[in-house]
């Protein structure tokens, strides 16, 4: 039988060999740890208190997050805020100099395409320069990702579309003037509408119109043509008032001159009730005792005739030849009758 092999030796400790593993392992060991540092800071984050979270795992939609510290699956999660309980805004013919920026990095406006966005055409054929803002919030983070390719995009050309349907089917003088808020009402439901149809998971809050002019070449003519109507309600308004104030003060003495004029046919025909109720009474005295009668008659009127006849004088009937030594000269007010 051939004996077994030696076992091995053990290799003696070598300190220059330790020193070299040691020198490998110190950058690894730092590569290491910087990974583990920057996986970590991946690995949460902060949703703002304005914000939601969509949350995408390997490119798959997988949950949706409010606001808060949060945790994510570094290299296979990846998170989308977007401002859902902020209300945003689109602004349509004119734009501000720094207007927000939406989601998708374009900016809410194009200055050279104001002319065009707010040129439009109403119902009556004339044309008309509308801008107008929508304020809205989106509502299903989820379709407003995923469903729609840009949803800033389409809702502004919802938006115009809408816009220029309802204008269509008004006058001009409505869209100027009188006929605002029903545009602005009417321009919501069919751009909610249709943003429910298209799933857009926004919220429309308001449509407000702006600065609603005639085109610029016949803009002077239209604010002649204001400022005339401005001065005809100023003259009817100032009619309106006159009128108001003399009608009124007519009317009452008007009413004065009849209440007046009643009153004396009151009293007229109350005097003549009187005399023709006491002439009737004479009358029946007279027709029992005439000689009496005809006397108290002749003595009343004698009350009431001679207190007014300044010189008096009373002779008995049976003088005769009195007229020659009667002094008829006017005698002085307050001489004493004879």
């Amino acid at each position: 039988m051939s004996k077994p092999p030696p076992p091995p030796q053990p290799k003696p400790l070598d300190i220059e060999d330790l020193l070299k593993g040691a020198q490998l392992k110190g950058p690894a060991l730092l590569f290491v740890g910087v990974v583990a540092l920057i996986t970590l800071n991946k690995s949460f984050y902060t949703v703002p208190a304005e914000s939601e979270a969509v949350v995408l795992r390997f490119g798959r939609f997988h949950d949706k997050l409010d606001a808060g510290l949060r945790f994510k699956l570094p290299f296979a999660d990846q998170v989308t805020l977007l401002p859902t309980k902020r209300q945003l805004k689109q602004e349509f013919g004119f734009g501000e100099a720094e207007a927000p920026v939406s989601f998708f990095g374009r900016h809410e406006y194009d200055p050279p395409e104001h002319g065009p966005e707010r040129n439009m055409v109403t119902g009556d054929l004339n044309s008309a320069s509308v801008e107008w803002v929508v304020q809205y919030r989106i509502t299903d983070a989820k379709r407003y990702l995923f469903d729609v390719r840009d949803p800033d995009n389409t809702l502004r050309d919802l938006s115009e579309s809408s816009m220029r349907e309802v204008v269509g089917d008004r006058t001009v003088d409505e869209v100027i003037t009188v006929g605002r808020q029903e545009i602005e009402a009417e321009v919501l439901v069919r751009l909610q509408r249709r943003c429910n149809e298209y799933e857009l998971g926004i919220t429309i809050d308001q449509v407000q119109l702006k600065n609603v002019n005639p085109p610029e070449p016949v803009q002077p003519s239209f604010n002649e043509v204001n400022q005339a109507q401005q001065e005809r309600e100023k003259a009817i308004n100032e009619a309106n008032g006159e009128y108001n104030r003399a009608v009124p003060r007519a009317r009452g003495e008007a009413d004065q001159r009849i209440q007046a004029a009643q009153g004396y046919l009151d009293k007229r025909v109350n005097e003549a009730e009187g005399d023709v109720a006491r002439f009737v009474a004479l009358l029946v005295e007279y027709s029992k005792a005439p000689e009496i009668t005809r006397a108290r008659i002749f003595f009343e009127t004698m009350v009431e005739v001679l207190p007014r006849v300044r010189g008096k004088t009373v002779v008995d009937a049976r003088l005769k030849g009195l007229l020659p030594h009667l002094d008829l000269t006017p005698q002085p007010a307050g001489a004493q009758s004879r």
